[in-house]
């Protein structure tokens, strides 16, 4: 059973003083069964730059992807599975389609069933476990604490231990290179 994520949300009463709008737990938590049991909560989305802190985007509406929204973010903890629970029994095209993301799977020559490229930048923080962030030439092992940022890059997650890694991630959207 994945960990569940407390999530805390500020703003501003009518007098325009600072105060805690809503505290517990997040609420849209999705597992894929396909890839093993691979846990997403998505915490906050914007739709906008620069954002309107003012706004509440409501994730309820939104059909799930990997994707923050064009001119957007997600921020959004992702438990990983071992890749031998997690890569198991995965059909790649059927998983990559339940998490919104046909056209991000990188489909010739991946080195890691979960390769894959989105047209964002990433910022990852590891807090618990560790992962190999594999790229199409080499891979380096982050633990908790260590970060990566993602740049429109191939890339894939590994976890080659034996207990669940969590990432925090933030998501945001970026133009496609020119190539």
């Amino acid at each position: 059973m994945p960990r569940r994520t407390r999530l805390v949300i500020t703003g501003n009463d009518n007098e325009g003083k600072s105060v805690i709008l809503s505290d517990g737990d997040a609420q849209y938590l999705r597992v894929f069964e396909r890839y093993g049991g691979t846990a997403v909560t998505d915490l906050w989305m914007t739709t906008s730059m620069p954002v309107d802190t003012t706004r509440t985007e409501d994730l309820s509406n939104r059909n799930f992807t990997i994707e923050p929204p064009s001119c957007g973010t997600v921020f959004r903890v992702i438990e990983y599975p071992p890749d031998k629970v997690r890569l198991a029994n995965m059909d790649r095209e059927k998983a990559f389609r339940d998490m919104g993301a046909s056209h991000a799977m990188v489909k010739e020559n991946a080195r890691h069933p979960g390769m894959h490229k989105t047209h964002t930048v990433d910022y990852a923080v590891i807090l618990s476990g560790e992962i190999y962030a594999v790229m199409d030439e080499g891979e380096v092992l982050l633990k908790a604490g260590d970060c990566l940022v993602q740049r429109g890059t191939n890339h894939a997650w590994s976890n080659r231990t034996d207990a669940p890694c969590r990432i925090a991630f933030v998501l945001i959207d970026a133009s496609a290179p020119s190539v």
